[in-house]
């Protein structure tokens, strides 16, 4: 498999005409905070910039906040890991993302994933592509917690920590939250 396509499960290689027109690859991880309601809208507006190609990842958590049907692009979790490797010679899903992207972007980062990437935890497919992450390679995060959590002391140690590893944060933004507080 070539290091730069990765094809869809269930779809050959070598049968993805939109590979080839793309300029430039966003791979997008999508944890379980409720922001993740956004991950259609977020895909939509990705997809409206021309040459872009989008995939994402999800956690098993993510996927109780939005409907799989409502995303347009390939959509890769855990199962997939596993149902694409069988044996030695085969690609391994985490290590093939990392390859075919050019950036990642994490949106929403809960507080759960969070503590995971920032003590190299890696017990999903989210968090392997994380850990196997090419650091020359921009990753940005976008933490999304109750504002309880985001004030929490260890959270802003495990921000540092991954802004430490060369990883951006995107602020969070005040508004009312789904829970009905006001903060982060």
């Amino acid at each position: 498999m070539e290091p730069n396509s990765l094809p869809d499960p269930g779809i050959p290689a070598g049968n993805s005409s939109s590979v080839a027109q793309e300029k430039f690859r966003v791979l997008v991880g999508v944890t379980g905070s409720v922001a993740a309601l956004k991950l259609p809208l977020l895909v939509a507006e990705l997809l409206k910039i021309p040459g872009l190609g989008v995939k994402v990842v999800t956690t098993e958590r993510a996927k109780h906040f939005y409907n799989a049907q409502e995303i347009p692009v390939t959509l890769y979790g855990d199962e997939e890991e596993w149902q694409l490797w069988k044996g030695r010679s085969d690609p391994v899903l985490h290590i093939e993302l990392r390859r075919w992207a050019d950036l990642m972007v994490v949106a929403p980062l809960d507080a759960n994933t969070l503590a995971k990437v920032a003590n190299g935890i890696c017990d999903n497919l989210l968090t392997c592509v994380i850990r196997a992450w090419d650091l020359s390679k921009p990753l940005l995060f976008c933490p999304a917690m109750n504002t309880a959590m985001w004030e929490h002391p260890i959270t802003a140690r495990q921000v540092e920590q991954l802004k430490g590893f060369g990883y951006t944060e995107i602020p969070c933004v005040v508004k009312k939250l789904v829970c009905g507080d006001e903060g982060q």
